[in-house]
Formats: structure tokens, C-alpha cells, sequence
């Protein structure tokens, strides 16, 4: 039993000595506003709420799958649906000019 105590020990001692490192994440200030993301529609919401606050899409997709999902593309961004209410919106993604 003394060798196993010994182990912990020194695995715990070792790990309280070694540094910790994490990744730095960067988000550009232009991307950084709370605004942007309550631009879009929110979960929950339904066909008629999200065509009374973005209009008509541009394009309507069928409905897929079982819980039938159905997208609905809007000029930046897509809304999705499960039945009739939103499950997600995301923006589409515009590479930056080089």
C-alpha cells in the first residue's frame, strides 16, 4: 500500500509543479456585438412571428426527415425549423476579400 501512496504523491506534486497552458481565443470587435445575435430569429418562434419580423425569404426549403426540418434562407442567414417553430438560425458565412 505505501509504494501506491508514494505514487500519488509524487503524480500530484508533478502536476501541482507543471505550468498550465490554454489557447487564446480572438473575436474580432466587429464581431463581438450582443446585437448581432438577437438579430435573428430566436428558438421558439414560429413561421408567421418570423415572417412578421424578416418578411418573406428569398428561398424556402422543403421539409426533410422525421421530425420534419424545414430551412428558410434569408439574405445573410437561414432560419430552421422543426414543425413550425424555429430550432436554430445561423449566419451564412462571407469569406473576407484577400
Amino acid at each position: 500500500m505505501k509504494p501506491l501512496l508514494h505514487s500519488l504523491i509524487l503524480a500530484s506534486t508533478l502536476l501541482a509543479a507543471s505550468p498550465l497552458y490554454a489557447d487564446t481565443l480572438s473575436i474580432p470587435v466587429g464581431e463581438q456585438s450582443s446585437a448581432q445575435a438577437t438579430s435573428l430569429p430566436q428558438r421558439g418562434a414560429s413561421f408567421d412571428a418570423v415572417l412578421r419580423g424578416w418578411g418573406e425569404p428569398t428561398k424556402r426549403h422543403a421539409a426533410v426527415g422525421q421530425p420534419p426540418i424545414t430551412r428558410w434562407d434569408y439574405n445573410g442567414f437561414s432560419v430552421y425549423f422543426e414543425y413550425s417553430h424555429v430550432i436554430d438560425s445561423v449566419r451564412q458565412h462571407t469569406p473576407k476579400a484577400p
